[in-house]
């Protein structure tokens, strides 16, 4: 860690719930209060910090007396717009005592998914940043039913790493990290404590729901992690109870485990393809077209096209699934679903007989797509 984050300058941290509440029973100040102390003292020494914070759910829990997470979708709004209130009031005092100024920011997957919106959160993030403005980021719950139901916030912070081009991810949980197999089981379990994001390895060590006040578990954390390791940010995971943990991570201190990025951070309309969450359609390829894209760094012809999943148009983000259904790409594609559809298994050459016009040869040229 000495010579990966000591030259760090822009981070993201995530706080997991059970940090921030207590287990549940409440928003907790005086840990909130020591997240803004250490915030601060890294904001002193001249990096730059994005705070992504749960909580929110499991506050309104908390002020509503309910003693288990509903499942109810409206219930789970009506929760996160009740604690949302207490999270960012608690926030906003806590900084002001270091003289800092705190911003909310909610977010959901659709506005990184629309261009437009992904181009103004970024040039928004980068602007209170250079105010010297901590964002104090959450997933939008109140009104994006499905985030509820499958998002997490670890995804999130890598998905904001990625937007400001963070140098690393710092996920806070209650867990010291990232262990060979489950500690709570296996005595024999030892951490991890330096890795490489996006080793399948790691996925397979890591397993098993998070706590019943949070929605990820250390899954959800090695997945972040790889998302995160696209745009260049190594990642670690730590335990939110070390004292001091956020300083002592930044002078190179091993605490938790490591997980770096060595691949080359991709350009940012790639970066923007790969992060989209939620795709307006799929197409389901045969090997040979699989091994074109993976192998070959071939575009995408829609004779290796098998499939045509959902309805959308011209221009849309799709998921490139292989034979198995496994998702290995997104892009940009060049016709609509019903002309996706009829061209499928032919030849480019074929594509003008059958529609009676040609826009591109490619169903997805190469520098539309990115692998995943």
């Amino acid at each position: 860690m000495t010579t990966v984050l000591t030259n760090c300058k822009r981070i993201v941290v995530k706080v997991g719930s059970s940090l921030v509440t207590n287990q549940g029973a409440g928003l907790d100040t005086h840990a909130i209060g020591n997240w803004a102390q250490q915030i601060a003292a890294l904001r002193k020494s001249g990096y730059e910090v994005v705070l992504v914070s749960s909580g929110a759910i499991a506050e309104g829990m908390q002020r509503l007396g309910w003693k288990q997470r509903p499942n109810a979708v409206h219930e789970l709004q009506a929760a996160a717009a009740v604690g949302q209130m207490g999270l960012v009031q608690v926030y906003e005092s806590c900084f002001r005592k270091h003289g800092l100024h705190a911003a909310q920011v909610l977010l959901t997957h659709a506005d990184l998914a629309d261009r437009e919106r992904y181009l103004n959160a970024r040039s928004t993030l980068r602007t209170l940043l250079s105010l010297g403005v901590i964002p104090v980021i959450n997933e939008n719950d109140t009104v994006v039913t499905d985030e509820i139901k499958f998002g997490d916030n670890d995804t999130l912070g890598a998905l904001v790493a990625n937007l400001i081009e963070a140098d690393a991810l710092i996920i806070l949980t209650d867990q010291p990290g990232l262990y060979t197999t489950d500690p709570r089981t296996d005595s024999q379990a030892t951490l991890v404590t330096v890795g490489q994001a996006g080793d399948e390895k790691l996925e397979a060590m890591a397993g098993g729901a998070g706590s019943h006040i949070g929605r990820g578990g250390m899954l959800t954390k090695i997945l972040a992690a790889k998302r995160a390791a696209r745009s260049g940010a190594h990642t670690v995971i730590a335990s939110g109870h070390e004292a001091e943990v956020l300083p002592r991570l930044m002078q190179g201190v091993s605490i938790g485990t490591l997980l770096t990025a060595s691949a080359l951070s991709l350009d940012a309309r790639k970066q923007w393809l790969a992060d989209h969450l939620q795709v307006s359609g799929k197409v389901v390829l045969d090997k040979g077209a699989v091994r074109a894209l993976c192998a070959d760094g071939k575009s995408l012809l829609p004779i290796g096209v098998t499939e045509v999943i959902g309805d959308f148009k011209r221009g849309a983000v799709v998921a490139i699934l292989d034979e198995n259904r496994h998702d290995i790409a997104h892009g940009l594609i060049n016709y609509s679903a019903a002309e996706a559809t009829r061209i499928a298994r032919h030849a480019s050459h074929e594509i003008e007989a059958i529609l009676g016009y040609v826009d591109e040869p490619e169903l997805i040229h190469r520098d539309n797509l990115v692998l995943l």
